[in-house]
């Protein structure tokens, strides 16, 4: 066996949680630093509370927000095609007030 590859045990290291909670514990680093602890954490305490390091909750309510907004922009099938022939109409009436012909009606 190779000596000397096993790390050093900290028998008191410090965990230090980001609610300001410490204690000790067994550990190969000396001090560690989380983001929950059985004083925060909300199984033991009972209360929900939202824990969002990485700002995961505003990215996705950002990205939900962008695409409504886009949406809301946007026409059906039904509106793009009447704005269409409404166009087309307008450049027909106008082509026939150049050249003074008239447009054909449709038969009814």
């Amino acid at each position: 066996m190779k000596t000397a590859i096993h790390p050093t045990y900290h028998p008191k290291a410090t965990v230090v949680c980001a609610c300001g909670n410490t204690f000790t514990v067994g550990a190969t680093e000396p001090e560690l630093q989380v983001e929950l602890c059985s004083n925060c954490h909300p199984f033991y305490t009972g209360k929900q509370k939202l824990v969002d390091t990485a700002r995961r909750v505003d990215k996705f309510q950002k990205r939900i927000e962008a695409q409504t907004t886009a949406a809301e922009g946007k026409r059906g099938k039904k509106a793009k095609r009447t704005l269409r022939a409404s166009k087309r109409t307008r450049k027909v009436d106008e082509s026939a007030k150049v050249t003074g012909k008239k447009r054909p009606q449709a038969a009814a």
